[in-house]
């Protein structure tokens, strides 16, 4: 199930790194609930729109757009009841319109755009976290690991899939970004997906890679 909403234009400049004021808003509607004790099965987008980048961040004049994804389609309810009750985001965006949009129907081979980066990473020896690019040889394991995991979190029985960066789009690329003061190296790179398609709906849903619930790994 995915939210689609309209927000209006921002009154304060949005700073470059405003994703965890995103994140707040996400669990200020949703109100008291257990989802920072489970592996997250949603997803979030980075703001789009007509966008002017101004000293210090950025500035919608027309507004933006931002949508909200989750499998388990009971928190659906709470999250719009919260929209309505307190509609406000973050530097004077509020959320003018909501609009829900069911899964597609997926067919056995399909190729996302992402709409936030796409965050991979494995463990060193050393109990350090080493950040995996979209042409590291292994990258597409850890995709995969990470999605079973949420798969099994979320008790779905499916058959195969592959997953993969589309390493022959031109565009890649990686950034590095700062979220209070944590920097990570994440992917900006279409993903391709073959197989099960209910584990195709589920990607779509729920994203890919690590910190889906903190505004990484949505697709579209």
């Amino acid at each position: 199930m995915r939210l689609h909403l309209k927000l209006t234009p921002n009154t304060e400049s949005i700073p470059f790194n405003y994703q965890h004021q995103l994140t707040g808003a996400l669990h200020k509607w949703l109100g008291q609930n257990d989802l920072h004790d489970k592996i997250s099965l949603y997803s979030f987008s980075w703001l789009r729109g007509d966008v002017d980048s101004v000293e210090n961040g950025l500035n919608f004049p027309n507004g933006a757009r931002w949508f909200i994804s989750f499998w388990e389609k009971e928190y659906t309810s709470d999250l719009i009841q919260g929209i309505v009750d307190q509609p406000s985001v973050a530097y004077g965006i509020e959320v003018d319109e909501v609009k829900i949009v069911r899964s597609p129907d997926f067919k056995e081979k399909w190729r996302f755009k992402v709409s936030s980066p796409v965050l991979v990473r494995r463990n060193r020896n050393d109990l350090s976290r080493e950040h995996l690019t979209y042409n590291d040889n292994e990258v597409d394991k850890y995709l995969k690991r990470t999605l079973n995991r949420k798969l099994k979190e979320a008790d779905i029985q499916h058959d195969d899939f592959r997953i993969s960066f589309d390493k022959s789009y031109s565009g890649a690329r990686t950034k590095l970004i700062d979220i209070k003061g944590t920097k990570l190296k994440v992917n900006l790179c279409p993903i391709l997906m073959e197989g099960d398609p209910q584990a195709i709906e589920f990607a779509w849903n729920v994203g890919i890679g690590e910190l889906t619930g903190s505004g990484f790994g949505a697709l579209c």
